[in-house]
């Protein structure tokens, strides 16, 4: 049979591509939306462990404790642990939120999720949602969280000014980032609270919130995300 028009299956295929080409276009990773950041203008610490310190020690100091009571962290809110790790946070982040919770536990490394995800399986917290990250993004939903905590992280961002950037696109509008790091130089796994401050600037995050976490060297940074966030092009590294 010859026919000018094409067969009804080749046109649902077609418009089914243009559809998924569309889809891509607009929700397309943001790792593929052409921006050039710059480099932080001070070393960058390799990733060499999923886990900070025992977890045993931090609960001694009252770490996860201190840092929830001063952020409000409250069934109903939205979080993600980025750069999760082994899951101190993640799992302290579940039992307090409960069942229901929205709650997303990300890391870049797939070790370290897979074994992450074997313990929110065992110790029953199976609606955590884990995300498999990029290096210069969290690769979270839009919209999706109200709070992101990083733990003992930040200084391990290959890029923190792109990082950022992209974060913005998943924090609700008044979405909030929550960094617990060591008071100590990057290359040596921790982040002076002046370097931290110029670098979420740079990229229009306000400090809103600083807590010294005493006896230990460590400290919590709370910053409001930006209404808008500035132009890629005027982001300049932070001179040390």
């Amino acid at each position: 049979m010859t026919s000018s028009s094409p067969p009804r299956r080749t046109i649902a295929a077609v418009l089914l591509a243009a559809a998924l080409l569309g889809a891509c276009q607009r929700h397309g990773p943001p790792e593929s939306d052409g921006l050039t950041f710059p480099p932080p203008s001070r070393p960058v610490a390799p990733i060499i462990s999923p886990a900070y310190s025992d977890e045993a020690t931090r609960d001694r100091d009252r770490e996860a404790e201190r840092v929830f009571e001063r952020l409000g962290v409250r069934p109903g809110l939205r979080v993600a642990d980025l750069g999760a790790g082994e899951g101190y946070y993640t799992v302290r982040l579940a039992r307090q939120l409960g069942p229901g919770a929205t709650v997303y536990a990300e890391d870049v490394n797939p070790a370290f999720l897979k074994g992450l995800q074997a313990r929110l399986a065992r110790e029953g917290f199976g609606y955590v949602h884990t995300v498999l990250g990029a290096p210069q993004d969290p690769k979270l939903p839009a919209d999706s969280i109200d709070l992101a905590l990083l733990s003992h992280v930040y200084h391990e961002i290959e890029n923190p000014f792109a990082f950022m950037y992209r974060l913005r696109r998943s924090l609700a509008p008044d979405g909030r980032v929550a960094i617990v790091e060591a008071d100590r130089p990057t290359q040596s796994h921790g982040t002076p609270p002046v370097v931290l401050r110029c670098e979420m600037a740079a990229v229009g995050y306000r400090e809103v919130d600083f807590l010294p976490l005493a006896p230990t060297e460590n400290y919590l940074a709370v910053f409001a995300a930006p209404s808008q966030l500035p132009p890629v092009e005027s982001i300049r590294p932070c001179q040390q």
